[in-house]
C-alpha cells in the first residue's frame, strides 16, 4: 500500500534526532539518517524506543537481544549497546540533562513527542477521536489521516526475528490498523469512500478475519458505486470464516450485507454505526476471548434463529461463562432491535441480590414507569418495590414489555432457580440468556449448554494473548504444563498470564513447578485483586454442608480427581444408592463433571476440577481439625 512522506511533526532544534518505528528502524538528523550500528544494538534502541518515557527493565533488554541463551557477558555487552545509545541520542532538551538514565526499575528514556514517531501518531489519533466524538467528522478525518501518514509499513519489520521485538511491534500494528478504520469510517460518513477503497483492500488482504477492516472495504465499495465487488467482498467473507474457524459472519455484517441486496446504491452508512438505536447496556467484550467456538457457534445459532427464549450455560467458577454470554450478546445486534442488557443476579462478595432488586433494576433499563412512585430509594441508592403488592405489579410490568419487544437479557451468576423465576418470558420474542455455576434443573423448558474444560490448543491461545506469542514460543513444554496445572479453568490460565506477563523474568518452567505443587498452587493463582481462590472459594459458599462434606471426601480419592462410583461408595462409607444421590447432587451444583455421553452409574467416570479439587483438600484438612476427625455428615447405607 503505498503512503505518503512520513511527516515528522515538530522535530524540536535543529541537530536533534528523529527516531521512527512505523516501518524499519530509523534515526534522522537534519533530514540525514544515521547509521544504528549493529543489529543487537539496534535492538536495544528498538525496545528502549518501543517504551517510551517508561523504564525498561534489564532483563527486557537481554531477551530481545539473546532470547534463547544470553552469554555470561550479556550484562557486560548490554552496557556497551547503552553507551553506544546515549551517544546517539545525545543530551535532553532540559538543560542537558541525561536522556537515557538507570534506575531500579532499569533503563529510562526520556524523549519528547516531536522526536518520535510513535508518540505522534498517538497524541494525533487520540485527537482525531476527540474531534470524532464532538461531531466533527470532517476534523477527525483530517487528523487521523495525519496519524497515518506517518505510518511507513509493518512496524519494525526489519527486526522482527526477536520475539520480544514482534511483540512490541504487533502492539504497533493494531494500533495503526484501528487508525485507519476510524479514518476509513469517517471519509465513508463524508461520502468520500472512494479514497479509502485501495488501501482497504490491501489490508484485508494482510488481514483477512479482521471483520471491521471487511465492512469499511464492503461499505467503500457500495458508495463508490461497485455493489457487485462489495456483495463478493462478504461472500469471501463468510466462506472464511467457516473454512478457518466454522463460524458465520456476525449479525453486524449479515444485516449490511442485506441491506446492500435491498438498497442498491443507497448504502451509505459504516457496518459498526458509531451511534445504536435501541438500549444497550453491555460490559466491553475482553479482549483476551479465545476459543468456546462450539459453545459460541451453539449461542448464535439458538438465540439469532429464534428458536429458544431461554438458555441456560453453566459450568464452574472461572470457566468463562460470563465471557462468553457477553461475546454472544455484542454479536446479536440485528436479531433483538429492542435492544441488549447485562444484569448481575449477585453482588461483588458473591452474596444474591434479591429478585426485587434485579426486577428494578430491569425496570429501569427498559423504561417501566407503572410502579416507580412506590419505590422508595434505599441507602445505596437503588430503587426496589416498597411491599409485594408493588413487586407485582412490576413484575407483571415486565412480563407485558417482553410480550411486546424483541430484546435480548443475560442474567448473569445466577444462584438458584428462584432468583430468575418471574424474569423469564412467558410470551413473544424475547430471549434470556442465563450463566451459573450450577445447572439449574428446576428451570424448564430450555436450552443448555455446559461448558466443559477448554482444550489445551484453546487455553495455550488465551496464555499466548496474555504474555505475548513470542515467549509462548520459549518454552511450549512448559506453557503446556501451565494451563493443565490451571485444570484449563480459563480464569485460572488468565491469572497465570497476568501475573508472567509482570513478571517478565519469571522463567515458563519455573512458574510450572510452582503450580505442579499441590500446597502452593492456589496460592500462586493470585493477579492483583484477582485471586482463583476467593471465587473457588465462593462456589464452596453455595454448596449445601452435606455437599461440602462429601466434595472433600470424594476430592482425596485420586491426585487427578477422577474417581468411580465404586471408590465413591468406599470414602464416603454409604450404600451405593445414596453415593449415587451424592454424586449427582455434585453435578447439579457444577462441582462434580460427568460424562458428555450415556453410560451407566458404574461404568461412569467422574472428576473433580484439580483446583476445586486442591480447595477441597484444604478445606477437608481444617474441618477434620476442627472437629477431631469426625465425619460432618452422616449419609445412610441404604
Amino acid at each position: 500500500m503505498t503512503r505518503p512522506p512520513v511527516r515528522t511533526g515538530s522535530a524540536g532544534a535543529a541537530g536533534a534526532v528523529h527516531f521512527s518505528l512505523l516501518g524499519p528502524l530509523t534515526a534522522r538528523r537534519d533530514g540525514r539518517e544515521l547509521p544504528l550500528g549493529p543489529r543487537k544494538q539496534r535492538l536495544v534502541l528498538a525496545t528502549l524506543l518501543a517504551r517510551p518515557n517508561t523504564p525498561v527493565p534489564v532483563d527486557v533488554l537481554t531477551d530481545a537481544v539473546w532470547p534463547d541463551d544470553p552469554p555470561r557477558t550479556a550484562r557486560k555487552n548490554l552496557q556497551v549497546y547503552i553507551s553506544a545509545a546515549r551517544a546517539l541520542l545525545g543530551p535532553a532538551g532540559d538543560g542537558g540533562a541525561d536522556r537515557l538514565v538507570h534506575g531500579c526499575g532499569g533503563y529510562h528514556l526520556r524523549i519528547a513527542e516531536g522526536e518520535l514517531d510513535t508518540l505522534r501518531f498517538g497524541s494525533l489519533a487520540r485527537a482525531g477521536r476527540a474531534a470524532a466524538g464532538r461531531g466533527d467528522v470532517a476534523g477527525a478525518a483530517r487528523l487521523l489521516r495525519e496519524a497515518l501518514d506517518l505510518w511507513e509499513g509493518p512496524p519494525l519489520h526489519d527486526l522482527r526475528d526477536s520475539a520480544g521485538v514482534a511483540e512490541e511491534a504487533d502492539r504497533l500494528e493494531a494500533r495503526c490498523l484501528t487508525v485507519y478504520e476510524d479514518w476509513a469510517e469517517a471519509e465513508i460518513e463524508l461520502g468520500r469512500a472512494a479514497v479509502a477503497v485501495d488501501g482497504l483492500r490491501d489490508l484485508v488482504e494482510r488481514h483477512p478475519l479482521r471483520e471491521r477492516l471487511r465492512a469499511a472495504w464492503m461499505n467503500s465499495l457500495h458508495q463508490s458505486g461497485r455493489q457487485a465487488e462489495a456483495l463478493a467482498v462478504y461472500d469471501d467473507y463468510r466462506q472464511l470464516m467457516a473454512r478457518e474457524l466454522g463460524l458465520e459472519p456476525s449479525p453486524a455484517m449479515a444485516a449490511l450485507y442485506r441491506s446492500m441486496l435491498g438498497r442498491g446504491r443507497e448504502a451509505r452508512q459504516p457496518a459498526v454505526s458509531r451511534r445504536t438505536p435501541a438500549p444497550v447496556a453491555l460490559p466491553a467484550g475482553t479482549g483476551a476471548f479465545t476459543g468456546r467456538r462450539e459453545e459460541l457457534r451453539d449461542l448464535l445459532d439458538v438465540l439469532g434463529g429464534g428458536e429458544e427464549r431461554v438458555v441456560v450455560v453453566s459450568g464452574p467458577g472461572g470457566a468463562g461463562k460470563s465471557a462468553l454470554a457477553v461475546r454472544a450478546a455484542h454479536l446479536l445486534a440485528d436479531p433483538f432491535p429492542d435492544g441488549r442488557v447485562h444484569v448481575r443476579v449477585r453482588r461483588e462478595d458473591g452474596t444474591a441480590r434479591g429478585r426485587a432488586e434485579v426486577l428494578a433494576e430491569l425496570g429501569r433499563w427498559c423504561g417501566i414507569a407503572e410502579a416507580r412512585a412506590e419505590f422508595p430509594a434505599t441507602a445505596a441508592g437503588a430503587e426496589v418495590p416498597a411491599t409485594a403488592g408493588a413487586l407485582a405489579v412490576l413484575a407483571e410490568a415486565w412480563q407485558e414489555w417482553q410480550a411486546r419487544h424483541r430484546a435480548l437479557v443475560v442474567l448473569d451468576d445466577v444462584p438458584d432457580e428462584a432468583s430468575v423465576r418471574g424474569l423469564l418470558p412467558r410470551s413473544g420474542k424475547c430471549a434470556v440468556l442465563v450463566t451459573a455455576r450450577g445447572q439449574l434443573p428446576g428451570l424448564a423448558p430450555v436450552h443448555r449448554i455446559a461448558l466443559p474444560a477448554p482444550a489445551d490448543s484453546e487455553a495455550l491461545e488465551l496464555l499466548g494473548k496474555l504474555i505475548g506469542a513470542g515467549r509462548l514460543r520459549t518454552d511450549p513444554a512448559a506453557a503446556l504444563r501451565i494451563v493443565r496445572a490451571c485444570g484449563g479453568l480459563p480464569l485460572a490460565v488468565e491469572v497465570s498470564g497476568m501475573r508472567l506477563a509482570v513478571l517478565r523474568h519469571l522463567p515458563l518452567a519455573e512458574y510450572a513447578d510452582r503450580l505442579d505443587d499441590p500446597s502452593a498452587a492456589l496460592d500462586e493463582l493470585v493477579a492483583g485483586d484477582v485471586s482463583v481462590r476467593h471465587r473457588i472459594a465462593s462456589g464452596w459458599r453455595d454448596l449445601a454442608e452435606p455437599d461440602r462434606w462429601v466434595l472433600g471426601r470424594l476430592a482425596g480419592l485420586a491426585d487427578d480427581g477422577c474417581f468411580t462410583l465404586d471408590r465413591a461408595t468406599v470414602a464416603l462409607g454409604c450404600g451405593e444408592r445414596a453415593a449415587i444421590r451424592a454424586v449427582e447432587s455434585l453435578i447439579d451444583a457444577g462441582a462434580v463433571t460427568s460424562p458428555a455421553g450415556e453410560v451407566t452409574a458404574h461404568a461412569a467416570l467422574y472428576e473433580v476440577p484439580r483446583l476445586l479439587c486442591l480447595f477441597a483438600r484444604e478445606q477437608e484438612v481444617t474441618a477434620a481439625g476442627g472437629r477431631g476427625g469426625a465425619p460432618a455428615v452422616a449419609l445412610s447405607p441404604g
